[in-house]
C-alpha cells in the first residue's frame, strides 16, 4: 500500500526537503477497498460572505430555520436516519457550514509532489483554484463556495530530527506566504498537522497566533499519528476521539478568547481504525466539524470507502479528497465530477483538492 509523501528535511539547510514517497492520501484500498433546498437568504449570505476579514465584524443573527434546511438538502434523501447528524448544536453567528462549499487546493510550499497547492506556480494555481470553484457553483448553483488553501503546516519525515520525533514544522515565514496568496484569492486557509511521534497535545498549540486569525481554520491527519512509535509510513496511525475532542476544544478556546465565527476542524479518514470511538466525539458551537475520505482510487473504490467509513458513522458534516494524478492510475483513469459527487449521501460540503 502506498502511503503519503513524507518530507526528509535537511538537517542543516532547511529550506531543503526531500520526498519520502508519493505524497498525498493513501489509497483506499486496504485489502478489500483501494483506500426542495433553501436559498442563502440575504442576511445569512453577509454573515459568511467576507471569510477573511479582521476581527470585529459583527454577523447576522444565525438562521436556524434556513441552516436545518441546509442541512436536510446535504442529507440527499440519506434514509439511515443518520443525517443530518442528530443533537448537533447550532454554530455561532458567522459560521460558514453548511451556508457554503469549501473548495481547497491540499499541499506544502515546499514540494511539487504533495499536492496541487505547491505543485503549480502561484498564480497558476490560484486561476486552477478559481477555475473548480466555478465548476462547484455550477454543478451546485444553490451552494455558494468558499475557495481555501489546505496547507501542510507539520509534516512527518523519514528523519527523526533532534528530538526524534519524526516530524518537521514549517517556518512561518511559508505560513505567512499562504496568508498572502489566500488573501489574493479571498481564500480561507487551513493549517494541517502530521503528528508522526509526536502529538497533537503539542503541535496545535504552536499554531494559535495563526488560529486567532478569523479566516484561518485546522487539520489533523489521523494517518501519520504513530501512537505506537513506529515510524511514519510504516503503517496506517490513529486519532481516537480524545484527540479530536482536545482539538475541537482548544479551537473553541480560540473562539472565545478572540470573538472569533466557529472555526473548522478537518479530520482525514479513510480506514475505520483512523478514528476510534467516534460516537465520543463532542461537538462544540464554536467549532465544525468534517470527516475528510482522504482515500485515493477509481470512483467505485472511492464510493466504497465513503460509504464504508464516512456514511455509517456520521460526527456532523462530510468532505471529500479528489487527486488530479493518484485517482487516474488505475481503470477508468477517471477523477469524479463535481456532479457525481454530489450524488453522495451525505452530499460533502468540504472539497479537496490535490
Amino acid at each position: 500500500m502506498k502511503f503519503k509523501t513524507l518530507i526528509f528535511s535537511n538537517l542543516f539547510l532547511v529550506m531543503l526537503i526531500m520526498l519520502f514517497s508519493n505524497c498525498g492520501g493513501q489509497s483506499s484500498s486496504k485489502n478489500t477497498t483501494t483506500k426542495s433546498a433553501a436559498s442563502v437568504s440575504t442576511t445569512t449570505t453577509a454573515a459568511v460572505e467576507d471569510t477573511v476579514s479582521k476581527t470585529g465584524i459583527v454577523y447576522p443573527p444565525l438562521d436556524k430555520k434556513l441552516y436545518d434546511s441546509l442541512s436536510k438538502r446535504l442529507a440527499n434523501g440519506d434514509t439511515s436516519g443518520r443525517w443530518p447528524v442528530k443533537n448537533a448544536p447550532y454554530p455561532l453567528d458567522g459560521a460558514i457550514l453548511p451556508f457554503k462549499r469549501i473548495v481547497a487546493f491540499y499541499g506544502n510550499l515546499y514540494s511539487k509532489r504533495m499536492g496541487i497547492l505547491g505543485e503549480l506556480p502561484p498564480n497558476e494555481m490560484l486561476a486552477k483554484l478559481k477555475g473548480e470553484v466555478k465548476n462547484w457553483e455550477r454543478a451546485d448553483p444553490k451552494t455558494p463556495v468558499q475557495p481555501a488553501l489546505h496547507y501542510i503546516a507539520v509534516v512527518a519525515q523519514g528523519d527523526g530530527g533532534k528530538d526524534g520525533k519524526y516530524r518537521y514544522r514549517m517556518p512561518f515565514k511559508q505560513i505567512d506566504s499562504v496568508l498572502a496568496l489566500a488573501k489574493k484569492a479571498h481564500a480561507i486557509v487551513f493549517l494541517d498537522v502530521q503528528v508522526a511521534l509526536s502529538n497533537i497535545q503539542s503541535e496545535l498549540p504552536l499554531l494559535e497566533k495563526y488560529l486567532a486569525m478569523p479566516q484561518v481554520h485546522f487539520g489533523m491527519d489521523p494517518e501519520f499519528s504513530m501512537k505506537d512509535g513506529s515510524k511514519p509510513g510504516k503503517k496506517i496511525g490513529t486519532y481516537d476521539a480524545t484527540d479530536i475532542n482536545f482539538a475541537s476544544n482548544y479551537l473553541a478556546g480560540i473562539v472565545r478568547k478572540y470573538n472569533l465565527p466557529p472555526k473548522i476542524l478537518i479530520v482525514h479518514r479513510f480506514t475505520k481504525k483512523m478514528v476510534t470511538n467516534y460516537k465520543n466525539i463532542k461537538l462544540h458551537k464554536e467549532v465544525q466539524v468534517v470527516m475528510n475520505m482522504d482515500g485515493w482510487g477509481e470512483p467505485d473504490l472511492k464510493l466504497g470507502t465513503y460509504r464504508g467509513f464516512i456514511n455509517p458513522e456520521p460526527v456532523q458534516f462530510t468532505g471529500f479528497k479528489l487527486f488530479y494524478k493518484n485517482d487516474l492510475k488505475k481503470a477508468p483513469h477517471h477523477m469524479l465530477t463535481p456532479a457525481e459527487v454530489l450524488k453522495y449521501k451525505p452530499a460533502p460540503i468540504y472539497i479537496q483538492y490535490q
